[in-house]
């Protein structure tokens, strides 16, 4: 008897375990949300956050606001008409120089270059990509993105600054700086840029894009 003929049909490559009812699935979107729910109990598998031009607009944004807070004072005080004013470098600086090392080295990592890093990661990974191109080391330099981006502390940096302007306001003027305003602006950049990233989103693109 002859065998039954059976069209061959491609396995899918890409399955997602729903958390909730441990359903293997293909991820499908929603009306129009780019959200991805499980189809046996409805829960929400992942939502589809921003595209790669969002991303690397994001990115390139975040640098150059990266280079004007390190570029720039972030506070100055004023004592007796003597005005004194000073960059986060210059802080770092002047940390090392008092002998504590571990605290310079500290802030050189948390507010300079951990941020650094993370967007020339984003942008190493997503440029390309959008010009429909696989980035060199794809999986390496995203495993080094996931890695930096908790050192990242820009906020503790702005916390930092704020708790040492209340303590040093009934000792000097205090004169925020340029540097201070962009620092809280990398902030919100910084945040959401993580908060529009989505790692699917890159792989599937990775898939798309030519070697």
């Amino acid at each position: 008897m002859a065998s039954e003929h059976r069209p061959h049909l491609p396995m899918p490559t890409t399955v997602i375990a729903c958390r909730h009812c441990d359903q293997l699935c293909l991820p499908h979107a929603g009306e129009g949300d780019g959200a991805y729910s499980c189809p046996r109990c409805g829960s929400l598998l992942y939502r589809r956050r921003g595209s790669l031009e969002a991303l690397l607009a994001l990115a390139c944004a975040a640098l150059v606001v990266l280079v004007i807070a390190n570029s720039h004072p972030v506070l100055g005080l004023e004592i007796n008409g003597q005005r004194c004013e000073t960059t986060v470098l210059g802080a770092v600086a002047r940390l090392w120089q008092e002998g504590m090392q571990p605290v310079a080295a500290l802030v050189l990592l948390t507010a300079i270059a951990a941020p650094l890093l993370e967007l020339a990661a984003v942008v190493w990974l997503v440029l390309p990509l959008r010009l429909g191109r696989r980035p060199p080391a794809f999986a390496g330099v995203f495993r080094a993105l996931q890695a930096v981006r908790p050192w990242a502390m820009t906020e503790v940096l702005i916390l930092g600054m704020l708790v040492s302007m209340v303590k040093l306001a009934h000792f000097a003027d205090l004169l925020p700086g340029v540097g201070l305003w962009a620092f809280g602006g990398l902030m919100l950049l910084l945040a959401a840029l993580s908060a529009a990233t989505e790692p699917r989103e890159l792989w599937r693109a990775w898939e798309a894009a030519l070697e």
